[in-house]
């Protein structure tokens, strides 16, 4: 690039001084490589690096203290305190039975939750046995004896214990299962079987299991969520 005022002189310089002119005329715009490393390097950014960092305060006194509650009891938080419990969450469970919320009393049986009904549920009568009170001659319905575990400890049932599953339409998404007073694994074969119907199974003791069931049906409704329930006062082949 030509310096703008050597246009002008060009015709009255000799050739050797216009030479020695452009010369001294592009050192003097093109600086050294020295001068260009030691120049200040611009970042990006058009604000000053003091304004980036905060002072310190001043003082730690933040004025009167505020009279108004503005903390939040976690311990008294409930999400569902305006929802509606169903008529059918468990508000107890006895030895040998359940208290629903519809003042309803189960006696000397299990629990089976369905599409917010409730039915006794006895899965430790086995195909064959003789059914009836032992007033009856029978071999006691009343009474909570017989077996639901398989020789591996396994919470086996017969299928038709499962059978009002079956029957209702539109089928639960999911069913909790109390095993008693402690947590027994479903055998394959059961959870098979309730798997082909559609259906997700949650297995729990029978307190834990009422909790999760009262909760869940309060929030997706009775619709959705099933439970079948053996008794916490359940003894093994007694």
């Amino acid at each position: 690039m030509v310096h703008p005022t050597l246009n002008a002189s060009r015709a009255c310089l000799p050739r050797r001084s216009l030479q020695r002119a452009l010369r001294s005329t592009q050192r003097r715009l093109v600086p050294a490589p020295a001068q260009l490393s030691r120049a200040p390097c611009r970042g990006f950014s058009s604000s000053c690096h003091q304004l980036e960092s905060s002072k310190p305060p001043r003082s730690r006194d933040r004025g009167p203290k505020s009279n108004e509650d503005t903390q939040t009891d976690f311990g008294a938080l409930d999400m569902l305190r305006n929802t509606t419990a169903p008529a059918t969450s468990i508000d107890a469970c006895t030895p040998d039975g359940f208290a629903l919320n519809n003042q309803m009393r189960v006696y000397g049986s299990g629990l089976l939750l369905v599409g917010g009904e409730a039915f006794r549920w006895r899965p430790w009568l086995r195909e064959g046995r003789k059914e009836g009170t032992v007033a009856a001659g029978g071999a006691g319905d009343d009474a909570m004896t017989g077996r639901v575990k398989n020789a591996k400890g396994q919470f086996d049932v017969d299928q038709g214990a499962w059978g009002v599953l079956e029957l209702v339409w539109p089928k639960p998404d999911l069913l909790i299962v109390g095993t008693g007073p402690r947590t027994v694994p479903l055998a394959p074969a059961v959870r098979n079987y309730l798997n082909s119907l559609g259906i997700r199974l949650e297995v729990q003791d029978t307190r834990n299991a009422s909790a999760q069931f009262n909760l869940l049906a309060t929030e997706r409704g009775v619709s959705q969520i099933a439970a079948a329930l053996v008794p916490v006062g359940w003894k093994e082949g007694r």
